[in-house]
């Protein structure tokens, strides 16, 4: 596959390609229609907005921000933000090239501006004020990034969409103001409710049987109640390997009570995903067959 390159103020640029992954948002329709509110133009002298995607660790902030980029008909960039991440790795990288000369790679961000493409930094929480810094003329009306290693100034396609999405637990740094003020409005994914916690399980594991999935949904909307930080992402490991370990039973030739043996599975499984606790709920559904019986 040939990288795809362009030439700015003289400079080579080497692009990232857009990612394609099965992501798909099953969650309410409203949150996706509040992010494509932000990024809407409504005339010459208007500007997109930089929505903030805020919400627990697995609540589907990185799909829900995928989703709306790609009902854009753009293509989308991924970036994952990190405590390491410097300003230059947000921008241009330069790399050696098979014959010795500099390449200057664009990062998945300047990418997307120049494709006109839509950027998602993922856990935007977890990068420092100074790689944020760097971004801050991209999130006003001057709509570009200036790259110190290349030497060029880099602006934005007028097609291009930026958002973040953060976590509300603790945070590796607290970003100011400046930067908060130029992600915004803020959009909170809160944990779903019942009915739709189930079709999120039945999207990403089509080939799991309803009882199995009703199960984890229990255990979910029981810990939600209880504010324990469970997510549905959990849910869907938990029965993910709950299931591979019924397969590989069912290939040893075990035999015994079906639904008996799916709620151990997910007992073992709640376990080795999540902790002692999580296991609890499961022991909780056998002792209650156990007195059915």
């Amino acid at each position: 596959m040939v990288m795809e390159s362009v030439t700015i103020e003289g400079i080579e640029l080497h692009l990232s390609a857009p990612d394609d992954v099965p992501m798909t948002w099953v969650g309410l329709g409203e949150l996706v229609t509040q992010v494509l509110a932000a990024w809407l133009v409504l005339g010459e002298h208007d500007l997109p907005l930089n929505p903030r995607l805020m919400g627990r660790p697995g609540v589907g902030k990185t799909t829900l921000a995928y989703h709306a980029g790609k009902a854009l008909g753009r293509p989308v960039y991924l970036y994952q933000a990190t405590m390491d991440t410097r300003p230059e790795d947000l921008i241009v990288t330069p790399v050696i090239s098979d014959q010795g000369k500099i390449r200057y790679m664009a990062s998945s961000v300047v990418s997307a501006m120049i494709k006109g493409g839509v950027a998602v930094i993922d856990e935007g929480n977890r990068m420092s004020e100074k790689s944020w810094a760097s971004l801050a003329p991209l999130m006003d009306n001057r709509r570009y990034v200036e790259s110190v290693v290349a030497g060029i100034k880099i602006k934005a396609h007028p097609d291009f969409r930026l958002c973040t999405t953060m976590n509300d637990d603790a945070s590796t740094f607290e970003l100011p103001e400046y930067i908060h003020s130029r992600l915004q409005p803020r959009i909170y994914i809160d944990f779903p409710e019942k009915d739709e916690e189930f079709e999120i399980l039945k999207s990403n594991l089509p080939f799991a049987d309803d009882e199995i999935l009703s199960y984890v949904v229990e255990f979910l909307q029981a810990a939600h109640q209880a504010e324990e930080r469970y997510s549905v992402r959990d849910g869907i490991n938990i029965a993910r390997y709950a299931l591979k370990r019924l397969a590989e039973a069912q290939t040893a030739g075990a035999s015994g009570d079906e639904e008996s043996s799916s709620i151990l599975s997910l007992r073992e499984s709640a376990a080795m995903i999540l902790d002692d606790n999580a296991a609890d709920f499961f022991n909780a559904l056998i002792d209650e067959r156990e007195q059915e019986d």
